[in-house]
């Protein structure tokens, strides 16, 4: 290399070194005694301990330390009173013996593989009507051995979980990364997740099954300044990148009204599901709810209180029924639910009687309902004239609907083959075949 390049690449590296924020330091630079200022690179990998510190005090917790690390602990407290024995009577019922730990983290990420890292999970739990919020933050990558053992410790091994969407995303997510530090998860006795039982109960009268919808719409929490749950790993990155503490002040509240959440929708289902199982539904809640509780029960194969549920609710939206122009689908699918469960109890013959008053109504299971009838009157009473007849029934009512531009394909299609049938067994019988 000739003379003139080298003095071209001196003077680069020499204005390189002269700039602020370069990273690179000329030879003859004499450190400073202080150190870098917080909020820098250099001060974030030299200085973990001074910015779990700064950490602790922007968010008014303590600092807690191990071999595996260090990491901030904010704990509030306050009065909520829980009645836990009717949480028995959900669908997915919880044990009431069993300590409750209601948890939600805070990530980087939507995914649960290994680049997404669980930096705030918040964890609440009842000591006779006082209701705490424990959060465990991270202050920095490595210190993440140390929020895991933690969690680990503050979850009992015969606790029930309560979460909202736990069992797909936070506790999976939590699960892969005790396993990739090489630790087992923590055991526990069982696992309620809010967030499906939600969409069947609320679904009719929210507009989605966002954590922040149901808690207004159930619950009537109202979050005033509230961080936006895609604001919050833009937030931890920017406290990484600067170790600003106060950056994730707003992130630990988000995350505590979000526990808070939790706790207080079990207040309101244990509310609505107290007392005995006759009363537990009757007058205290919307008869939209109760049908998806009904539904709920039927999925797991609870018939005798999905029957309840559906009693109380057909009882409620016949009251309602004036004043709530939407009850009345709401009242026909009721109906029909109603009759499904009595005939899978093997009660047939108050489900016909059911299906024949959802028949006489005239609404739009009126057709359908016409062809239980007739399956009724088929093969349990062995009336072919009568089936035919409420077939019958169905065709005119598939027809009219038909006209309408408002069509029952499956209606029509069971007449194809059940009306000529029908037609064909009282032709055999009023001649006298052998056959019939």
């Amino acid at each position: 290399m000739d003379a003139s390049a080298l003095a071209l690449r001196a003077r680069r590296l020499e204005r390189l070194r002269s700039t602020p924020g370069s990273g690179v330091a000329a030879k003859t630079s004499t450190p400073d005694p202080a150190g870098p200022a917080l909020g820098t690179r250099r001060s974030m990998s030299g200085r973990p301990q001074r910015r779990a510190e700064v950490l602790a005090k922007a968010l008014g917790g303590r600092l807690i330390g191990g071999s595996n690390g260090r990491l901030v602990e904010v704990e509030r407290s306050g009065s909520l009173a829980l009645s836990r024995p009717p949480l028995a009577r959900l669908p997915d019922p919880v044990q009431p013996e069993r300590p409750l730990v209601l948890l939600d983290t805070e990530t980087t990420g939507l995914g649960t593989a290994a680049g997404t890292l669980p930096f705030l999970c918040g964890l609440g739990s009842w000591e006779g009507e006082r209701f705490s919020v424990r959060q465990l933050v991270l202050p920095d990558h490595a210190d993440e051995p140390a929020l895991l053992e933690r969690l680990a410790e503050a979850i009992p091994v015969d606790a029930w979980l309560v979460t909202y969407n736990g069992r797909s995303f936070d506790w999976p997510l939590l699960v892969s990364r005790f396993r990739l530090h090489g630790f087992a998860a923590p055991a526990h006795g069982g696992h309620l997740d809010l967030l499906p039982l939600a969409r069947q109960l609320w679904r009719h009268r929210l507009a989605d099954a966002r954590l922040s919808t149901v808690e207004s719409g159930v619950a009537g929490v109202r979050r005033l300044g509230d961080l936006p749950g895609a604001a919050i790993p833009e937030r931890y990155f920017r406290y990484l990148r600067t170790g600003q503490g106060w950056l994730l002040a707003d992130v630990v509240r988000h995350n505590r009204q979000d526990v808070a959440s939790l706790a207080r929708l079990l207040r309101v289902l244990a509310q609505a599901l107290g007392g005995d199982s006759a009363s537990a539904v009757d007058g205290t809640m919307h008869p939209g709810d109760l049908c998806g509780l009904g539904r709920a029960y039927v999925r797991r194969g609870r018939l005798e209180e999905a029957l309840d549920c559906f009693d109380a609710a057909v009882t409620g939206a016949r009251s309602i029924l004036a004043a709530d122009p939407w009850t009345v689908p709401l009242h026909e699918r009721l109906a029909m639910d109603r009759a499904r469960v009595l005939a899978r109890l093997d009660r047939r013959m108050e489900a016909v009687a059911a299906w024949a008053a959802l028949a006489e109504e005239g609404g739009r299971l009126s057709g359908l309902a016409w062809i239980q009838v007739a399956k009724y009157r088929e093969h349990d009473e062995r009336d072919p004239v009568g089936a035919l007849e409420a077939a019958s029934r169905a065709a005119r009512e598939a027809t009219r609907r038909s006209a309408l531009g408002l069509p029952l394909p499956w209606v029509e299609r069971d007449l194809e083959r059940r009306a000529p049938r029908l037609r064909r067994l009282i032709h055999s019988l009023s001649a006298g075949s052998p056959a019939a």
